[in-house]
């Protein structure tokens, strides 16, 4: 099983940008699906989580400004990242309980200018 993410880039400060993870391989049930994220010299952090059923959650910092969908059709979960800021940079990596095991994607690079 692979997690590709896709969709950072630099943007300026209050742009946005689309995440997309997709999962492939030989999938029987993916459960949670989720992003984190990892600053230059901090420890990896929760952003949002979507569970099968659509529940989210989220970090308080991305309250109101980030938005985590998931298509279980194409496996894939997204993250609306909208009203970024300089504090938003980091290494952004998806999440998924697929098959009952934890799996992480690559990472993708979102940098926020100010």
């Amino acid at each position: 099983v692979q997690l590709q993410a896709s969709g950072g880039g630099l943007v300026q400060a209050g742009g946005s940008l689309r995440l997309s993870c997709a999962a492939s391989g030989s999938i029987f049930s993916i459960n949670d699906m989720g992003w984190y994220r990892q600053a230059p010299g901090k420890q990896r952090e929760l952003v949002a989580t979507i569970t099968g059923g659509g529940r989210t959650n989220y970090a308080d910092p991305v309250k109101g400004r980030f938005t985590i969908s998931r298509d279980n059709g194409k496996n894939t979960v997204y993250l609306q990242m909208n009203s970024l800021k300089p504090e938003d940079t980091a290494v952004y990596y998806c999440n998924a309980v697929v098959n009952r095991y934890n799996n992480w994607g690559q990472g993708t690079q979102v940098t926020v200018s100010s």
